[in-house]
């Protein structure tokens, strides 16, 4: 079966370098599956879930805060902002966070502080509903 090079990373370190048969991951434009030889394409991405089938069959989860993907016809690359695997991923932390994103909200006094607080909020409920759809496999 014909597999596609996917390296994962973040600015702080390589997540994920392997051979797979199909990736997914949350496109700026909606939900995107990648298989082999895929047609070349550079977009931003989401927060969300990267769900990775391997070529030995397991299946790698990453949450990423947004970033940029880069396709080629053997080569996935993801570029992203701040990258987790999926079983470091702690739901009260996140929990916690969202709420303190909420509160910020509340507590805006300018349109950058809420911008800020709600782009925070916005990749928390991800990164949470990203964790509980990795932990229902």
């Amino acid at each position: 079966m014909a597999t596609i090079r996917v390296d994962v990373v973040s600015a702080e370190e390589q997540i994920f370098s392997g051979e797979a048969k199909f990736v997914a991951l949350p496109g700026e434009g909606g939900e995107l599956g990648i298989l082999p030889q895929h047609t070349p394409l550079i977009t931003r991405i989401k927060p969300g879930a990267v769900r990775i089938e391997r070529a030995d069959g397991g299946e790698e989860f990453v949450f990423v805060a947004g970033g940029i993907l880069e396709v080629q016809p053997g080569t996935v690359t993801v570029l992203a902002d701040t990258a987790i695997r999926g079983k470091d991923l702690d739901e009260a932390k996140a929990a916690e966070a969202k709420k303190l994103a909420e509160e910020a909200m509340k507590n805006a006094k300018t349109d950058i502080d809420f911008a800020k607080a709600q782009g925070e909020f916005a990749a928390m409920a991800a990164q949470i509903a990203a964790l509980r759809k990795f932990r229902k496999k």
